[in-house]
């Protein structure tokens, strides 16, 4: 955004915790509206920045009201966790374009979404391995993929078994060898669950079986993913690890449909010298199955394994669950859950909400 001031025009920032870069956002770029999340961090944002324009709103209205803006184009959501969902939908049925990095909302009630999508709005993926697939297939007909395959770092546990995993702590496994991110989504890097999330989400947006889709270890992450074509020819999207190139990518693809200049740093090749491919432990790291489980069955179980792998990754980032108890619990979640099928919204919610409620109390 900073690189192409002349193009974009920032309407709306949204944000909950970091205040001061808030603060300093605000300043640069001159919103009509900044919503956070958390009241009481609001109310510190509105003494900063009483001397600009801008007015502070806070709370789920204060997110779907700039959503939903008649002056709101563009929605990126970048949100964590299924408190994403609900602005991508109010953004869609807005007839807005959500460039989409909140994995959840998919995973959560991806048929909804797609089906808001196709009614009004589009999408446009941001995570690194669906805009590289969503690359890879411009110019291809549907029916002439043969597979689509993700690929994963392997986190900082890569080649661990479970045992060598009994003694993690938060520390370790915030240690992510190639990403920098937030604190969930790294943890979900570390148990592999970030792969379970991606193969759904790349289930809907992409119209694929999920037995259509492979995974694959390339510790480099040079290699985002690639896509299998009837014929047996594969493309695949390189470069360095950088999420602006995916967000520079997904504004201005749907702006004028031309890839522009980036700030991004070139991939040398010759300096990368080896790409390495391996097959995931599937016995150690369990997510990516049990996703493949959950889109397969449908109904509430993808929402149920997302919001029992929201809280499990939260109580142990509080050291309340040990690393391992994150696959335990979360397992156990999805296979003694009553899975309704054709769910509404309502009943996604509430689902998710009561085995967030079991968590917490039971760890409380």
């Amino acid at each position: 955004m900073q690189n192409n001031n002349n193009d974009y025009n920032v309407f709306a920032l949204c944000g909950n915790n970091n205040i001061d870069l808030l603060e300093n956002q605000v300043r640069q770029f001159k919103p009509k509206f900044c919503v956070v999340y958390e009241e009481n961090n609001a109310n510190d944002l509105k003494i900063k920045v009483k001397d600009t324009n801008t007015k502070v709103l806070s709370g789920m209205d204060g997110i779907n009201f700039i959503a939903s803006h008649e002056k709101t184009d563009y929605v990126i959501n970048a949100l964590m966790g299924e408190i994403g969902l609900l602005p991508t939908l109010t953004a869609l049925k807005s007839n807005k374009t959500v460039g989409l990095a909140n994995k959840e909302t998919l995973v959560a009630a991806g048929d909804i979404v797609m089906k808001t999508a196709r009614e009004s709005g589009s999408i446009m993926p941001i995570d690194s391995e669906h805009c590289a697939i969503y690359q890879c297939l411009r110019g291809e007909e549907n029916n002439e993929i043969d597979k689509l395959i993700l690929t994963a770092s392997g986190g900082p546990f890569y080649g661990k078994n479970k045992d060598e995993l009994k003694n993690v702590t938060v520390d370790d496994a915030l240690r992510h060898p190639t990403w920098k991110m937030g604190k969930k989504i790294t943890i979900d890097s570390a148990t592999m669950m970030n792969k379970g999330l991606e193969l759904i989400e790349a289930c809907h947006l992409f119209g694929v079986s999920p037995d259509d889709i492979e995974i694959i270890i390339h510790r480099e992450s040079i290699i985002h993913s690639l896509a299998q074509f009837k014929d047996k020819s594969i493309k695949a999207q390189m470069g360095l690890p950088d999420m602006k190139m995916c967000i520079q990518y997904a504004l201005t693809c749907v702006n004028n449909g031309k890839r522009e200049t980036s700030q991004c740093k070139e991939l040398d090749l010759t300096q990368i010298k080896t790409l390495t491919f391996a097959k995931p432990d599937d016995e150690t790291f369990i997510f990516p199955e049990l996703a493949r489980y959950t889109i397969k069955e449908g109904g509430t179980l993808p929402a149920v394994m997302n919001a029992a792998n929201e809280t499990a990754a939260e109580l142990f980032l509080k050291e309340k669950i040990s690393f391992l108890d994150i696959f335990d619990l979360v397992q156990k979640a999805v296979l003694e859950h009553k899975n309704k099928k054709n769910p509404s919204i309502t009943d996604i919610i509430n689902a998710s909400e009561e085995i967030k409620r079991h968590f917490i109390t039971k760890f409380a």
